[in-house]
């Protein structure tokens, strides 16, 4: 294993140890089994850690075992913010493009946003963006009138609001989930 893989996993292990409350009843060592043999899923938790989402586990799928990592960070990751929604909104913006989207961000790195109801979840684990916010996965109803839509938490409680998809502010990225 490279020394750059052993060095994440060690990150992942440390950060795993010092929040038991987010995944309690999974054993470090089925995680980390699972990182030994999943290349891909170490590529991706390596992006998000790169971007400073701070990847931990929140939890393990029932039907299919897969444990659940997610971007743990107390805010929105620094390195994915000042994204407009998707590819669609950054072509259809004229003026002042950001540097890219959300939604390709995260097909890049392998890792899925947030839901809504996965984001209400993970705000049951801590409290995460009160300084900022995060786009979340949005229904295509909503995408299909411009729309998306993203949380943070404010005044001990969850937020969700709207927001044209061309938008972009510096205090706002995107949460991701990885299964593996």
């Amino acid at each position: 294993m490279k020394k750059e893989q052993e060095h994440l996993i060690q990150t992942l292990k440390t950060r795993f140890e010092q929040n038991l409350n987010r995944h309690p009843d999974i054993p470090w060592a089925d995680v980390q089994s699972r990182l030994e043999n999943n290349p891909n899923a170490l590529e991706s938790l390596q992006a998000m850690e790169a971007t400073g989402g701070e990847p931990d586990v929140i939890g393990q799928d029932k039907e299919t075992g897969l444990v659940i990592f997610c971007d743990c960070a107390k805010e929105s990751p620094s390195g994915r913010r000042s994204l407009c929604y998707d590819r669609a909104a950054l072509e259809a913006r004229k003026e002042n493009k950001p540097k890219g989207s959300a939604i390709e961000m995260a097909e890049k790195m392998g890792i899925a946003l947030l839901t809504e109801d996965q984001y209400r979840a993970l705000q049951t684990l801590g409290e995460f963006d009160a300084k900022t916010s995060s786009w979340l996965a949005t229904p295509p109803e909503l995408r299909s009138l411009d729309g998306a839509i993203f949380g943070d938490y404010r005044y001990g409680r969850v937020f969700i609001y709207h927001n044209g998809v061309q938008s972009y502010y510096a205090a706002r990225g995107f949460r991701g989930l990885l299964r593996v």
